[in-house]
Formats: structure tokens, sequence, C-alpha cells
């Protein structure tokens, strides 16, 4: 793949340019090498100088550290893809995620003269005739948008959400190059083949497309705001419609302070808070995400649940959410009630219908791990579990067998994980399997009604039905191409093109040499031949002189271009 085969115009090769640079400059050089990217780094290209506080690092942790440099010196796009990256055990290592976690979406917020421009712009009216009261400056920036508070002339108190100018153009720019770039790196590093680029890449592209699109999220809230509405301890904002466009999001203010600021010794009980009744309604909310409403807040760190006493709770950022379809909500039903039996086998088939297992996965040495996992924290005491580190944990042995699970999937422990840890934090004596077990066998019992089989049933006889009635068409069709000599078979050759272009280039180089000899040679025996003759009114010696110096300025120009590429040995 060439260069010019990632960019679309000036704008795209622009940033390229500086996506390159950023990577050779922090270690990541030999990748921009072999994704033939290396002309875009000017002279030798400057290699990352290992720091002192790196020398004693391990292999992961300063993989991890320079991603982090990568990450924020290329902005809010990739800082995003970091933050993407850190939630994904199963694909890296323990080490690379620690470092990934420390990034921050530290953004610069934009004037709020502008936040205001854009808000008329989108909403139609003044920003004095919608709101009695517009903050003066924002409550929070993001890369995407920035948080205003409000007054609205009903007297409501509202959170606005401003999204930033020029961002959509931005990312989407950022995207593309990272879908291109991903792609190269699969066909031509084989080694990041087991992180699986191009699928972060694609996964990434859909997480910002929904971050972007604020009709969604406030639809998302909207529907979370429907299912707890008769929950009166449970508060979700109420999208204010009539002031929310595709760039502007109103949701009414949810009061509170955050989980992690109640969580410590004894403040609690100083402040009039109720353990257990928070404990026992935190995880009766997220048991009715998952079981019951089918998408559920993936981001329920404890900055975004907020707490009244003695034990109201308050979600609120649905920017992030995961999606639990019918048959895959199943499938983890089963391979959580095979786990908690300990049935082994049950669980590697529930990884096999998911499609997660790779084609490098020794099933054996899976199902082994996974019961080794299992007879380590059985009989444990509920109160002596950390939800995390089982987490961490199983996402070491899905990465080490290559099995790649669905990034819902992924959501879902890792909500799973987070909730319990909070809600053990908040009552060891919680028994969380308690209120999972009557769920899971509710939810089987409806996949599995007579009512719902007899209409699976239904369906697959009439998809059944339709194959057999194409069928005789499509086999004809098939047979008068190979009567017509029509059938083709493609070959694929993996990196066949990148050998094409080094043989090129080498054979060019080495035309460009024997042209360069050529031309000295010839210029020597101009000089040292004894004649008076001229050509074009000039000596034959200054012929010979003009050509010495020609032979100089193509091996000057030979030499520049192996010198830019990188390669002198």
């Amino acid at each position: 793949m060439t260069p010019f085969g990632f960019t679309r115009g000036v704008r795209s090769l622009n940033r390229l340019v500086v996506i390159v640079r950023v990577l050779t400059q922090h270690g990541f050089g030999d990748v921009v090498d072999r994704l033939n990217l290396g002309r875009f780094v000017p002279f030798a290209r400057v290699r990352a100088q290992r720091r002192e506080d790196e020398r004693a690092d391990s292999p992961g942790t300063l993989v991890g550290r320079r991603l982090v440099r990568v990450c924020n010196d290329l902005g809010p796009t990739f800082v995003k893809l970091g933050q993407l990256l850190s939630t994904r055990p199963d694909l890296l290592p323990l080490e690379v995620l620690r470092e990934l976690r420390t990034l921050q979406d530290r953004v610069e917020p934009f004037q709020t003269s502008i936040a205001r421009q854009i808000v008329e712009a989108d909403l139609g009216a003044s920003v004095d005739q919608l709101f009695a009261e517009f903050g003066a400056s924002p409550l929070a920036s993001g890369s995407i948008g920035q948080v205003y508070r409000a007054v609205t002339p009903d007297g409501a108190r509202v959170v606005v959400k401003v999204k930033r100018p020029g961002v959509d153009e931005t990312i989407r720019l950022d995207m593309y190059l990272l879908q291109r770039l991903a792609e190269a790196m699969e066909q031509l590093v084989p080694e990041l083949a087991p992180y699986h680029p191009a699928l972060i890449a694609e996964e990434f592209a859909q997480v910002m497309q929904r971050e972007l699109d604020y009709v969604n999220e406030a639809s998302t809230t909207s529907r979370f705001a429907e299912v707890f509405a008769d929950t009166p301890d449970v508060r979700i904002p109420q999208i204010r419609w009539e002031l929310t466009g595709a760039r502007v999001l109103t949701m009414t203010a949810v009061d509170g302070v955050n989980l992690d600021e109640v969580t410590r010794d004894g403040a609690l009980r100083a402040e009039g808070f109720d353990r257990k009744l928070l404990a026992h309604r935190l995880a009766d909310i997220y048991l009715t995400q998952f079981f019951e409403l089918g998408v559920f807040h993936a981001d329920p760190h404890p900055g975004n649940i907020l707490v009244t006493p003695p034990g109201t709770i308050g979600l609120i950022d649905f920017g992030q959410t995961g999606v639990l379809e019918d048959e895959l909500a199943t499938q983890l039903v089963i391979m959580v009630m095979a786990a908690v039996e300990r049935d082994v086998d049950l669980v590697v088939e529930g990884l096999l219908t998911l499609g997660a297992v790779g084609r490098r996965t020794d099933r054996l040495v899976l199902a082994r791990m996974i019961r080794l996992l299992l007879d380590k924290y059985h009989g444990l005491p509920l109160k002596r579990l950390d939800p995390v580190t089982i987490f961490t944990e199983l996402s070491d042995i899905v990465r080490r067998n290559d099995v790649t699970l669905p990034r819902d999937v992924v959501l879902v422990f890792k909500a799973l994980a987070t909730v319990a840890g909070t809600t053990l934090k908040l009552d060891p004596e919680l028994d969380l399997l308690s209120l999972l077990r009557p769920r899971m066998r509710r939810l089987i019992v409806q996949r599995f009604s007579p009512s719902r089989l007899k209409r699976s049933a239904g369906l697959s006889v009439w998809q059944l039905a339709g194959a057999l009635r194409t069928a005789p068409r499509q086999l004809r069709a098939i047979l008068r191409r190979l009567a017509s000599g029509e059938w083709e078979i493609n070959v694929r050759h993996e990196n066949v093109d990148r050998l094409t272009r080094e043989m090129d280039r080498s054979s060019n180089r080495l035309a460009f040499s024997i042209v360069i000899a050529a031309v000295v040679v010839g210029s020597s025996m101009v000089i040292t031949a004894d004649t008076a003759a001229n050509v074009l009114g000039l000596p034959l010696r200054v012929i010979g002189i003009l050509g010495y110096v020609f032979a100089v300025a193509l091996g000057a120009l030979l030499l520049w271009a192996i010198f830019r590429s990188g390669r002198l040995y």
C-alpha cells in the first residue's frame, strides 16, 4: 500500500505526516518502516531516545508509556482511542492497560461566546430566549463537547452539552486514517495481527460515531428514564427535547455527590447514607439493565453515579452504552450459569457459539485454564472475592488463547466487575449470586418458552423454504457460468505487493547507479581524449567536466534517497 493509498486529499496527507512523525519520535519507527511510510520522516528520522525513567521498565510498561505519549501528542481522537484500548484486557497485556488508564481527556475549553452561537444556530433562537440563565463558563470540557449549567424559563435546572466546533470533520478524518493504518498493520506487520488492529479500529469508529451523535445519546438517556420512571429512588436525567438538537443536548440536572466521595471510611454513616441499601439498589439497577432492558450504562465508574441520603442513586453520562441482543444475552447467561456450576465444556461451547475462538486456539488448553480459574475461587466466601481481579485473570486467559470477545461482552463483564466491586465495598455481606440467579433463570425460561420456540421454529422454516425456493435458480446460474468458462478463482498473496515495491525500488536504484557509472566513464574518456574537437561550441574537456558535475549531482540524489529511507545498511 502506497502512502497516497492512505489519503483522500491534502488535509489527510498532512495529518498522516504528523501521525508518522509522532510514531517515529516515540519509538515506533520500525512499524512506520514496514508500513512504507518512512519517507514522511525527514533526514535519517529521529529515533526515540530511551528516557532515564524507562531503563528499568518491563517491555509492556515501556510500550504502554510510549503509546500514552503518542496519544497525548496526536490529540483528542487518539486519547479516546487509548481510553478505549484501556477497556480491552482481552486484547492487550495488563502492563500496557495500566499505562493507558492514565490518559485523561484534557482539552482546552472553547469560548462560551462560540458555544452560545452553536446553541442559537442549532435551536433557532437566542440563548436568552431559550434559557433564563446560562453559565458564563463551562462546568466541564472534553474532546467532543463541553457542559454548562443552565436554568430554563420554567425554572428547571438543566445541564447543556454543546458540541465542539469542527469536531465531526476532525474525528472522521482521524478515523479514516486509523482504519487504513490498521488494515495495513494486519497485512504488513504480522506480529500485530494477534492484537486485531482492524477490529479495534472498527469498534472505535462505531464508538465515536455514537458519541458524536447527541440525538442517539438523548434517545438512550430517555429510554433509561422510562424504564426507571416508576422507581422513586433511582434518578435518570430527563431529556428536554425542545432544547436538544444535533449539536446541543439538554437534560435535567441530577442532584447528589459522586459515589467515590462517600465510600471513604466513616463518610457514609456521618452523612446519613445506608450502606446496605445503596449496595442492594446499585446491584439491582445494573442487573435490570443487563437482563431486562438489553441496553446498559457501560461506564459505571463512581464519578458517573450520584447518591443522596439515605440510598437514592442517580446515573449520568450515557454517552457510552452497550447493547445486549437476545442471542448474546442468552449465551452469556448460559456461560455464567455454567461457570457457577463449574461446567467448563459448556463455557467453551458458549465461546464457540459467540465466534470468539480464533484459529490458533487450543481448546484443551483453554478449557484447562478456565477450570483452574474456577477451581481457584470455588468455595471462597463472597466477601473474599475481588471481582476486578477475577475479571483481570479471565481476560488474561482469553488473550493468551487467541479468544476475541465481542465488545459488548467485554463491556458487560467490565461493568459487572466494577459494580460488583463497588457494592461489595459498600456491603461485604451482600450475596450477589442470590440476586443474579433468579434473573438468569427467568431469562432462560423466557428464551426457551414454548411460544418463543414456536415463533423461532416458524421463522427457521420460512427461511429454509425461501432457500429451497431459490436454490434451483442459483444452481442453474452456477452451471451456466461453468459451461461458458466464466468461472474465476481469485488467489490473494499476502505481502506480495510489498515485495514487488521493494524489487522495483532496488532495480531503479541499480539502474540509476549504472547511469552514473556510465556518465563517469564517458566523461573520463572525453577528458583524456587527445583532440581539439568542439561540441556545440564547447571543447570536449569542458563537456567531460560537465559530465562529472552531472554524475556528482545524480550520485548525491541517489545517496539522499537511500539516506531518507533509513536503510543505509
